[in-house]
């Protein structure tokens, strides 16, 4: 359900003449069917983006004196002109294709990629891919085209600043009412984190640009009435077609850092007894996927926890003869020793003394060996 996300906020006016809204955002924040835990946190995030939107008006407004108003605006059309010929170079050396992936639960993304050598552009056709689903696993349409930048980005070897430009050469292709363009009001919060990560392996796949990588943020949260934490874990990277996959890091859209162990433990009732590379868990092959990790949290209080993630059932694909890589796996292992094994996303309460270990997928191999 989709109310079940948060406080759904449409258009809401949050500063007005200047003044921070507070008293509305409070009451917006709190007294909705299911309330922020934390209302003093989501002020301060909302006032450290409002603070950065000004810093960028006040430095526009710096340049602008600085360079005149003209030259402002003409340097900013340079940019975007030459983001999207550095796209358009990257099509010249591409070739069509196409790939589906499936998902743990069983729902499939598909893309088909054909490429206009004459106009050098290129069409992202998501036609075929399953239905909006039932659950959360809806990308929002805004999630599936920065899916689709974010890949034709990286294959520009440049230097050049993220923009609109790079998508004038792309003609992507969303069917409506399906898991890419689901309708209001599906719910999507599995979309930015792990249906976001489909869409981007299937494209590298349908380029052969890249093996699969661990393709999913591995969403860990736990928490109580009180205090709520989340995390997202890094995995194996995919190989590629001249280099191996990197080990342990967070991949394609997912960025995010750690908390650092003993602030973990300090602010939260749990200890982190195990946090380690995953040996031998990327796929073989000419050149070798990145491996995953282990992680293991102990709780000392009654909390619930939650693991929203992927390749638990379906690994991590390999590209032309490489290997997959290996799945990941959830498991509860309870304080009297009794191991109950967790599906790719579970809900669970913990009590004192159980442990959650959370192994993460490796990277698809690249090549026969």
């Amino acid at each position: 359900d989709i109310e079940e996300e948060g406080v759904l906020i449409d258009n809401f006016h949050l500063v007005d003449r200047g003044i921070f809204r507070e008293k509305e955002i409070v009451q917006l924040l709190t007294e909705g069917k299911y309330p922020t835990r934390n209302v003093e946190m989501n002020l301060s995030d909302l006032r450290a983006q409002i603070a950065a939107n000004e810093q960028g008006i006040h430095e526009i407004h710096k340049m602008v004196r600085q360079f005149t108003l003209p030259v402002v605006e003409k340097y900013m059309q340079y940019v975007q002109e030459n983001a999207e010929e550095m796209v358009r170079k990257v099509i010249d050396a591409l070739e069509p294709g196409s790939f589906a992936y499936e998902m743990d639960d069983g729902c499939t993304v598909r893309v088909n990629v054909s490429i206009d050598k004459k106009e050098r552009s290129a069409i992202i056709d998501f036609t075929g891919t399953d239905p909006q689903q039932k659950n959360n696993f809806n990308a929002p349409t805004a999630i599936a085209r920065s899916a689709c930048l974010y890949v034709f980005r990286t294959l520009v070897d440049q230097a050049i600043p993220l923009n609109s430009g790079c998508m004038k050469p792309l003609k992507i292709i969303l069917p409506e009412n399906s898991m890419v363009n689901p309708r209001p009001p599906a719910a999507v919060v599995a979309g930015n984190v792990e249906v976001s990560q489909t869409i981007t392996d299937t494209l590298y796949g349908a380029l052969k640009k890249l093996a699969g990588c661990q393709g999913t943020m591995n969403n860990f949260t736990f928490g109580n009435e009180s205090d709520g934490y989340y995390e997202t874990i890094c995995g194996g990277a995919g190989a590629g077609p001249s280099f191996n996959g990197c080990h342990a890091v967070h991949t394609h859209m997912t960025n995010t850092r750690l908390t650092d162990p003993e602030i973990l433990e300090t602010r939260y009732p749990v200890r982190l007894e195990q946090f380690e590379i995953r040996k031998g868990s990327g796929g073989e092959g000419k050149y070798h996927g990145g491996d995953g990790i282990t992680r293991a949290i102990r709780f000392l209080e009654p909390m619930t926890a939650s693991i929203l993630s992927n390749h638990r059932v379906v690994p991590p694909f390999g590209l032309e003869g490489g290997e997959d890589g290996a799945l990941g796996r959830n498991t509860l292992i309870k304080a009297d020793g009794e191991v109950v094994g967790l599906g790719h996303r579970a809900e669970i309460d913990m009590n004192p003394g159980d442990l959650f270990k959370i192994e993460t997928p490796g990277g698809g191999g690249y090549g026969k060996k």
